[in-house]
């Protein structure tokens, strides 16, 4: 049996390919920020009908805070994590926009980071961008 010589892997065509791919993982990102901004709409919503319907809370004994105190102070939960997650989607879509563009690598690494922070799917689209991005050829790719 002969073997067949070694397949000669052009690393440009790779890297277009996974540059395509993590520009397109961007933007799945930035929708996966926008639905939990829904989620998080939606628990609002429920938590404020909850908590804003005095008649549940009228038998309750124990040294638990009033309803609309405890809420009072939960509204900033709500206002920090649409923070994060409108930011999140900003930057993915701009990270998508820019990788496609072969633009603003140093931008595209900085949202790979903050990618990081969101376990488990975040942290894999970091990572592998981070890998690509940090590439000699793809830094060329850019300077091009």
């Amino acid at each position: 049996m002969t073997e067949l010589p070694p397949l000669i892997r052009d690393q440009r065509k790779a890297d277009a390919d996974h540059l395509r791919l993590l520009s397109i993982f961007h933007f799945v990102g930035a929708g996966l920020a926008v639905l939990g901004l829904g989620f998080l709409a939606i628990h609002y919503l429920i938590f404020h009908a909850f908590l804003s319907n005095p008649d549940m809370w009228k038998n309750q004994k124990g040294g638990m805070p009033p309803p609309k105190e405890f809420f009072a102070m939960f509204k900033w939960f709500y206002v920090a994590f649409a923070a994060w997650f409108v930011m999140s989607a900003v930057l993915n879509v701009l990270s998508g926009i820019f990788i496609g563009r072969r633009k603003y690598r140093t931008f595209s690494l900085v949202v790979a980071i903050i990618n990081c922070i969101h376990i488990p799917l975040g942290t894999v689209l970091g990572v592998f961008t981070i890998i690509v991005l940090l590439r000699p050829s793809v830094l060329e790719a850019y300077e091009a």
